[in-house]
């Protein structure tokens, strides 16, 4: 696997939350370790964009999650049309 920025990694489990998933299932989707994965939820939670559903046991991306992946792939778009 290629070298993933944080960025990178932000948008992917953002992606793989889309809708509500499991930690086990961000995880895979990710390709990230358990301990990764449980620094990375702290770090979007505190800044809104990933949200923890305690009823089902879920993390759902938010709006403002959702805005940042609309703005990473129209910037991914952008550099790739241009190279």
């Amino acid at each position: 696997m290629k070298y993933r920025s944080r960025t990178d990694i932000v948008a992917t489990i953002l992606d793989a939350a889309n809708g509500g998933s499991t930690k086990t299932k961000i995880m895979y989707k990710a390709y990230l370790s358990y301990a990764q994965l449980k620094e990375y939820l702290t770090i979007l939670i505190e800044n809104g964009l990933l949200e923890y559903e305690e009823g089902q046991l879920k993390y759902k991306t938010t709006e403002k999650g959702l805005r940042f992946m609309r703005t990473y792939n129209e910037i991914g778009e952008m550099v790739s049309t241009e190279t």
